[in-house]
């Protein structure tokens, strides 16, 4: 049965981030993850999941400026300095955590421009070099342009090669059902495909990012396939609840931990 994390960045936003961990413990949860937590001190993220018996699923690197339109700094030729600053700042959160994967954001960069390829190159295999030492894993996530306009990383085969070419044990693919039904269509037969260097998975309903089983995919039947092809990681809930977090949990009552 898969295991589900919730992420904090979107759900049980009823209550301040520091207390959503608490939130997601009490509705059954036996992990979480969210977008970034530099907001907070490590110690701090650190005791609330000790506190709620809480295992930390996945964050990402510092993406830039954030607030200020940025989505990633790994394809931006003249941002190096920087993307080798967040690997620093992400391992000593990485640490307080336990967290085994973390998420390079590519950032907006024209996929086909050669000087973004050559940057994000050299930025995935600097990033996964630093984190091997310490037993962790280095995602990517291709995201759909619909959501993230511009974003480098939109495509699941270039994902894949680019993961293949660098042949480095620790790069694995961030497996989204959500983008990857925007993007590409045909779920099923890219996770059996792509299994094998997946990392990371997460869902959201398809076209409105809400509860999973309340739009076009099968949901159900996509979970299933997860354990039908041995996928033993957690599954982020990466998506944005119609309503109140706790009374759009139906779903996961056949799911939920003891």
């Amino acid at each position: 049965m898969p295991r589900f994390a919730a992420n904090l960045t979107l759900m049980f936003n009823e209550v301040p981030f520091l207390d959503r961990f608490e939130a997601a413990a009490r509705a059954g949860f036996e992990a979480v993850e969210f977008l970034f937590p530099y907001e907070h001190p490590p110690e701090a993220i650190a005791e609330r999941l000790r506190a709620n018996g809480l295992t930390q699923a996945l964050f990402n690197m510092p993406p830039g400026d954030f607030a200020g339109g940025e989505r990633g700094l790994a394809a931006l030729p003249d941002r190096f300095d920087e993307v080798k600053a967040g690997v620093e700042t992400a391992l000593r959160y990485a640490g307080a955590t336990g967290v085994r994967r973390l998420h390079l954001m590519a950032g907006l960069a024209d996929p086909k421009d050669a000087s973004a390829q050559g940057a994000y190159r050299k930025a995935v295999t600097y990033a996964a070099e630093q984190l091997a030492p310490a037993g962790l894993d280095l995602v990517l996530e291709p995201i759909n342009g619909r959501n993230m306009p511009g974003y480098f990383l939109n495509d699941f085969g270039a994902a894949a090669a680019l993961i293949r070419e660098l042949a480095l044990p620790n790069l694995k693919l961030q497996f989204d059902l959500y983008h990857c039904q925007i993007l590409h269509g045909d779920v099923t037969m890219r996770l059996r495909d792509l299994m094998p260097m997946v990392g990371h998975v997460q869902t959201a309903s398809v076209p409105d990012r809400h509860e999973p089983g309340t739009g076009e995919m099968d949901d159900a039947f996509l979970f299933a396939e997860l354990d039908r092809l041995g996928y033993d990681g957690f599954v982020g809930c990466e998506y944005i609840p119609a309503g109140n977090t706790e009374a759009g949990l139906t779903w996961f009552a056949p799911y939920r931990k003891a």
